[in-house]
């Protein structure tokens, strides 16, 4: 066989074409599909702050109604304790919460407070070198004054 015969039939030869093409795209789709699992991983979080936050602020204006002077170090505290319970079991190293007065009120009547919730995700993209550090979710309480 002449070489140039042979170049010919190797350049016809389409035999493990869809594993080359298998093995150019796997990792593409490979880390769409994990990016994907991240990003509900980051909604779930993002929504278990939400309700997080609502809980303090339902916490907050029960006691405030009832006469029981909460400050905001116990109101942080109350927080990050309702996190790790279910259904929202966040891990206790990762979530913060943070209850602040605003200096300036906005409403007559009632006293305004801040609640700040973040939490550091898990980050199944490190590998791939893409960071998903905190998702924050921040409310106002407002606690009417009789």
């Amino acid at each position: 066989m002449k070489p140039s015969i042979r170049i010919k039939t190797i350049l016809r030869d389409d035999r493990g074409a869809s594993a080359v093409e298998f093995a150019l795209l796997a990792p593409i789709f490979l880390l769409m599909l994990v990016g994907v699992l991240q990003v509900g991983m980051a909604m779930q979080n993002y929504n278990a702050l939400r309700g997080v936050s609502a809980d303090v602020a339902r916490y907050a204006m029960v006691q405030y109604q009832t006469g029981n002077t909460v400050s905001n170090s116990q109101l942080e505290t109350w927080a990050e304790n309702q996190a790790l319970g279910a259904p929202y079991m966040l891990d206790q190293n990762r979530i913060n919460a943070t209850v602040t007065t605003p200096g300036t009120q906005r409403v007559t009547g009632a006293t305004e407070l801040q609640v700040v919730m973040s939490y550091q995700l898990d980050n199944v993209l490190g590998f791939a070198g893409i960071e998903f550090p905190f998702v924050t979710y921040t409310r106002p309480i407002f606690l009417l004054d009789e």
